[in-house]
């Protein structure tokens, strides 16, 4: 614990607004920090949810635990509409209660023995759960990097996808497409390079898909990376229901884990995940479970979750458009809710305090990321156009 940065990204930011808040109370602040959705969840799946929590009151639908893999009904619908042609079987569904806390079930199953990798950069949890759970050699270095861990650079100057030639082997890879935070959606020619990385180096792939339902209708990237033949043999894929779902509150994801992902000494992989999740995990929500089916299982629930990540996305064109019209190197917003603006020779946190000063808009600073994203800051899509559209009118007063 000692090894850690002194705090998460996140709640340091809080602390930052609230302090801000005391500073100018009349202050009206507008939040395009921290990725938590704002839009509200479709009535169709809070009904069922309703629905459900009051048959929890009668003898007749009264229900206690469930299982620790998750509802069937819930896992067949994940298998067949988020990964339908994949090959995904109901049984290598585990539902859980979000992506975030999958990753500290998976680093538990790992232990403190293995080595991983991480793009760099990228969301903080699988750098800080390696480090709780002892997989570094030492503190944090002076250049923001934990010695032990692998950072594989992911930049404008190479397209945000490492050189796999130059990276060494390691046990896992954690690997986030759609990334967070520069919103780079791996082609698929990338995925090929990584799934087969993988294969000759005998690593695991965990992807995260926590952002996979922004990706553009463009066919060549790809929003599972069971989408590449082999990867059943060599990645866990992670996702959410809160970021296309609005479940950031409600808590609800899965992990897939395929039968064909061995261990060296032939073990199925799922076969341990399996007993890590019915030892440190009661199971997801049924109330979260029923809202979750009620999205996938109809074509209504569907096009309304559809709606929501539109919403965002027409944000993300605006957010865009007003650091491109400033004259700023700006990435993303294409296939994610993120925006990644760069500020040549200053430091993200100067960045950052300078806008929140000036504007009383909240953006995040992208060393908190990781070194490689000293000089960038994300934007968030996650708010009401109307406050966007005031916030981009701050910023543009103030960069201009």
């Amino acid at each position: 614990m000692e090894k850690l940065r002194n705090g998460y990204l996140f709640p340091e930011i809080s602390m930052r607004r609230e302090a801000h808040q005391k500073k100018y109370p009349d202050a009206k602040v507008i939040s395009l920090g921290i990725g938590d959705t704002t839009e509200p969840i479709p009535s169709i799946i809070t009904s069922a949810m309703s629905e459900y929590a009051l048959g929890l009151s009668t003898p007749e639908g009264y229900q206690g635990y469930g299982p620790e893999q998750g509802q069937k009904g819930l896992r067949k619908a994940i298998a067949e509409k988020v990964y339908p042609n994949m090959g995904i079987r109901d049984t290598e569904v585990f539902i859980s209660d979000g992506a975030q806390c999958d990753i500290a079930r998976l680093q538990m199953l790992f232990g403190r023995d293995v080595t991983i990798a991480v793009q760099d950069p990228t969301f903080p949890g699988y750098v800080d759960n390696g480090v709780i759970m002892g997989q570094t050699g030492g503190a944090e270095e002076p250049s923001g990097r934990y010695a032990g861990i692998e950072y594989m650079r992911c930049a404008p100057e190479n397209g945000f996808f490492p050189d796999l030639t130059t990276v060494p082997r390691t046990d896992v890879i954690f690997f986030c497409s759609p990334n967070n935070p520069t919103g780079h959606a791996a082609s698929r020619e990338q995925l090929r390079q990584l799934v087969d990385f993988a294969r000759r180096n005998g690593s695991i792939v965990v992807f995260d898909s926590a952002y996979t339902s922004y990706v553009s209708d463009s066919g060549d990237k790809p929003r599972s990376i069971y989408e590449v033949p082999g990867a059943r043999e060599v990645a866990i894929e992670i996702s959410s229901f809160s970021k296309f779902a609005g479940f950031t509150g409600v808590r609800l994801g899965w992990a897939v884990v395929p039968d064909e992902l061995l261990y060296a000494d032939g073990t199925r992989v799922a076969r341990d995940f399996d007993r890590v999740v019915c030892t440190s995990f009661n199971g997801a929500s049924s109330v979260a479970q029923v809202g979750g089916l009620a999205c996938l299982a109809t074509e209504e629930g569907r096009e309304a979750v559809r709606r929501v990540v539109g919403k965002y996305k027409e944000n993300t064109r605006v957010l865009v458009d007003t650091f491109a019209a400033l004259g700023k190197e700006v990435y993303g917003g294409d296939d994610s809710p993120y925006v990644w603006v760069r500020f040549p020779g200053q430091r993200s946190w100067d960045v950052f305090a300078e806008i929140l000063e000036k504007t009383h808009v909240i953006t995040v600073p992208g060393s908190g990321f990781g070194p490689g994203g000293e000089g960038f800051i994300r934007v968030s899509a996650f708010n009401s156009r109307e406050r966007v559209v005031e916030a981009c009118a701050r910023l543009t007063s103030f960069l201009a």
